[in-house]
């Protein structure tokens, strides 16, 4: 048995699931999970998680913040729902991936360089603007987020891609020019700021 006295020991706080529970979307959840791991077995990209749903829980209830926020696991979730609908506690698995990996984001933790979070920062980018998103440009901005000379590479090995959307009426190439916007872009805009100054008060609560 490990002497308290001992030097170099530490005593076991777990203050991370409570802080999850805190600050994640459903984090409160967690604690529910039993560990069969069907949510593993369930995601279709189940084998190129660094850390399945079920490990990501465990490492949250013993402490492990570090591990668990810098780790790219929340970014590979695609959203379809299969964790959730064959969870057989019904946990909201989902819900707390996406809650996990913008908690992680807030903090300046996630991953550098993790592709679905760039791509969610360029989508973000583009929707903000005008409340809808610009197909178009977001595509560019995908083509040429590694520079000009890779963007025109990505842009000639997409090109039939592009004629046949242009073709099927997918792809409108007007929308260089602005494309839609939502009617009230006003509202809008003043609907992210106020979104915007209660993120800052969290930041601020957290630091």
């Amino acid at each position: 048995m490990t002497n308290p006295n001992q030097q170099g020991y530490t005593p076991y706080h777990n203050n991370f699931l409570k802080e999850v529970e805190q600050n994640v979307e459903d984090g409160t959840w967690v604690k529910m999970c039993m560990q069969c791991g069907v949510c593993a077995g369930s995601c279709p990209l189940g084998n190129a998680w660094e850390h399945t749903p079920q490990k990501i829980f465990m490492m949250i209830r013993a402490g492990k913040r570090e591990e668990v926020l810098k780790s790219d696991s929340m970014w590979m979730c695609t959203s379809c729902y299969n964790c959730i609908a064959r969870c057989p506690r019904k946990l909201p698995i989902t819900h707390i991936m996406h809650g996990l990996a913008h908690y992680a984001h807030r903090l300046g933790l996630a991953p550098k360089g993790q592709p679905t979070r760039e791509i969610a920062k360029l989508f973000w980018k583009n929707l903000v603007k005008t409340g809808r998103a610009n197909e178009l440009k977001f595509s560019l901005a995908m083509y040429f987020k590694d520079g000009f000379k890779q963007g025109i590479k990505n842009a000639l090995g997409m090109q039939k891609v592009g004629i046949g959307l242009i073709k099927a009426k997918r792809l409108n190439p007007m929308e260089i020019f602005g494309g839609h916007k939502c009617k009230d872009k006003s509202g809008f805009q003043k609907m992210i700021a106020k979104a915007q100054e209660i993120e800052n008060s969290k930041k601020t609560h957290i630091a």
